[in-house]
């Protein structure tokens, strides 16, 4: 399956001193100062420079007045701007890139969470500093059996890049035990890189980083290039980004798929060994990647519905208007940052009925198909976000960061009057605490 948008020309090239020589730059002199995207951006109103006026200043060759603020480091990617721009200017896969570079390059310092983030990802390949070695450690409590190329290089049909949110953190590696039953099940032939994968390098090329970038991706051509396989299945949404979107610059000729948008292709064959009924109400949250920026918004909905015994319910946002996690472009790694200005990611309440529990939507999958000798539930340590009891689930992307699920929401100064949309009726006033 193809990703829904069409990719655009590599953007290694393009800085800002040659921006208008290439058609994505001066697509950027059509703005129409409409406002669209700083009405779409969930930052907008706390950004000193949203992209409308970003654009206004480069015109009026004040750019250099946008470095010296920080409050572009506010933008966690989401491409929001970008979807709402009646002009189709590529905010956010080229202009705002560009400018942020710029801007972390005049901060007086790095945040110190980010840098460390940054550097631990050019040191060992991943954002949270673990060793190489441990990237697959999960392999051993998967239940089923998962091929690591470097300990047995034969071909495989699948190469699955499993990226280093769900190979690290305790909520990710239930959600790729998960996805690996699932992939048992339907009798993939499929291995891992393990120890050889690195990060694909997207949220550090959006926050301005494009020379890590780079390097990540060498590395990762380099290691693709030692082994032989049909096509490369990703559980990271940033890292299907880049493979489909900017590894092209380098050669990559492989076709991609995330794993949500391909277990859906497979869903005929994943229906009939849905045999367990889940009494569950499920809300889905688009993630930014495959929903605004690649159209994938009915495949994960499709996945939901065939579990017998799940209610689907949308939220208040959904699809385009997802409300982004906060956590792209960086935002991961800012919020302590933004904590010590009196700021926070304020959670959207869902007067949905579907209670506070987290769950990735494979493993509602990998639960459902409990029955299949071989694939067992998923048991989630309620204190990660999500346990089996209760009636309430929030389903992502089966794949997409764990952490982003639970935080749907902005953030903003402490103090502020913002409207969620809560048991108390759509459109409450709730005041965060100062």
């Amino acid at each position: 399956m193809e990703a829904h948008a069409a990719a655009p020309p590599p953007c290694f090239e393009i800085t800002l001193e040659n921006l208008f020589e290439f058609p994505q730059g001066r697509r950027v002199l059509s703005c129409i100062q409409c406002g669209m995207c700083a009405g779409a951006c969930p930052y907008g109103d706390v950004m000193d420079y949203p992209p409308r006026r970003i654009i206004a200043m480069l015109r009026a060759g004040l750019l250099e007045k946008v470095f010296q603020s920080d409050g572009l480091l506010a933008c966690v990617a989401c491409y929001a701007c970008m979807a709402k721009c009646p002009r189709d200017i590529r905010l956010t896969e080229v202009l705002l890139p560009l400018v942020k570079e710029q801007v972390f390059l005049n901060l007086p310092e790095t945040p110190a969470e980010l840098h460390r983030a940054l550097e631990n990802t050019l040191r060992y390949g991943n954002p949270a500093g673990e060793s190489s070695r441990k990237r697959a450690a999960w392999v051993k409590t998967a239940g089923v059996p998962i091929r690591i190329l470097p300990e047995d290089p034969r071909p495989t049909d699948v190469l699955w890049f499993v990226e280093c949110q769900n190979s690290y953190h305790p909520r990710g590696q239930d959600v790729s035990r998960a996805t690996a039953r699932i992939f048992h099940a339907l009798g993939l032939d499929f291995a891992i890189l393990g120890s050889e994968e690195k990060c694909a390098g997207e949220c550090a090329r959006l926050l301005g980083e494009t020379g890590l970038f780079d390097t990540l991706m060498d590395y990762n051509m380099a290691v693709f290039a030692k082994y032989r396989f049909n096509r490369i299945v990703t559980s990271g949404a940033h890292a299907y980004d880049a493979f489909v979107y900017q590894y092209p610059e380098r050669g990559f000729r492989y076709p991609v798929e995330q794993t949500t948008p391909y277990l859906a292709r497979h869903l005929e064959r994943l229906r009939p060994l849905l045999t367990r009924k889940l009494p569950y109400a499920v809300t889905y949250h688009d993630s930014c990647c495959l929903g605004r920026h690649n159209g994938f918004y009915e495949e994960p909905r499709a996945l939901l519905r065939a579990v017998p015994g799940v209610r689907l319910l949308e939220m208040a946002h959904n699809r385009i208007n997802a409300i982004c996690c906060g956590g792209g472009g960086g935002g991961m790694w800012l919020d302590t940052y933004y904590k010590a200005k009196g700021a926070d990611r304020v959670i959207e309440l869902r007067g949905l009925g579907t209670g506070l529990g987290v769950r990735a939507a494979a493993e509602v999958f990998s639960a459902a198909l409990s029955s299949i000798p071989g694939v067992l539930p998923a048991e989630i340590d309620p204190h990660r976000g999500a346990s089996h009891r209760g009636s309430g689930r929030v389903a992502g992307a089966a794949g997409g960061p764990p952490a982003g699920l639970a935080l749907l929401g902005h953030r903003h100064r402490s103090g502020r009057t913002e409207r969620s949309h809560g048991g108390g009726g759509e459109g409450v006033p709730r005041r965060l605490p100062g």
